[in-house]
């Protein structure tokens, strides 16, 4: 790093959009931290915007390692990659990007007995996970930490993004209607809620990509407290199929 950088790095990496921000709003970005859940298609570019933005410290969590399927929309795989764990290229990556970010990553599933330890003391838990059980176990522990939850699920060329604050007027459960809904997580209602979504789904390169991007972008909003953020019961959603199609729904 060149001698006058030395000192203000970090800063320097912010400088194209402190125009966006002032720099106590900045600072705020700086002096927080994010659990990110999942590295593949959403959490890999999820993490990278989060570091180019400035995020002060990042947890990454995936019990998985890349396979070449995962080529045509993850970013953060590439051939060399290949068999290796998702969240340690993930932090690897962050290190790369942005030397001022604080990362930690767990390559393990995440379930009741770990979740307390994923989520620490983080400020925002970001879902960029691929089953429902893991989300309702993630966002009821966020909702007890009081930590917003920024849930994002894509199929195929659809997507679609919404944020569960604490003080919200609907948890995740409730406002998918979910079977475990008011009940605790029994056999019976693990079984029911595995029959929620089956099987591997369709996916293009953009799709997940784009709810990456404005998951980080939800998140910033939060913490610096600059525009409009959607909140549940609002959900953005949209189809790339069909531009017309992106809109903000209440449900």
């Amino acid at each position: 790093m060149p001698t006058r950088y030395i000192g203000d790095g970090y800063w320097e990496i912010a400088s194209r959009q402190m125009s966006i921000v002032t720099r106590s709003e900045q600072q705020r970005f700086k002096d927080s931290k994010i659990t990110v859940i999942g590295c593949g298609g959403i959490g890999g570019q999820t993490i990278e915007m989060l570091a180019r933005m400035g995020i002060g410290e990042l947890i990454v969590v995936d019990e998985d390692a890349f396979d070449i399927s995962n080529l045509n929309r993850q970013t953060l795989s590439t051939l060399s990659d290949v068999g290796l764990e998702k969240s340690a290229v993930a932090a690897e990556k962050v290190r790369l990007i942005n030397p001022y970010v604080k990362v930690t990553n767990y390559n393990e599933h995440v379930d009741e007995s770990n979740i307390d330890k994923v989520i620490s003391d983080s400020d925002i838990v970001i879902d960029a996970l691929d089953n429902v059980l893991t989300r309702v176990i993630v966002s009821r522990k966020a909702k007890e930490k009081g930590i917003p939850y920024i849930h994002g699920a894509i199929h195929a060329t659809l997507g679609q993004i919404t944020t569960f604050l604490p003080d919200g007027s609907k948890t995740y459960e409730e406002m998918f209607n979910l079977p475990s809904k008011g009940k605790e997580l029994t056999e019976e209602v693990i079984d029911a809620l595995s029959n929620v979504t089956s099987g591997v789904p369709p996916v293009i390169g953009p799709t997940p990509n784009l709810i990456a991007c404005l998951e980080a972008m939800e998140a910033f909003k939060i913490i610096t407290g600059i525009g409009e953020v959607t909140a549940a019961p609002e959900i953005l959603t949209f189809d790339l199929l069909n531009l017309s199609s992106f809109s903000i729904e209440e449900i």
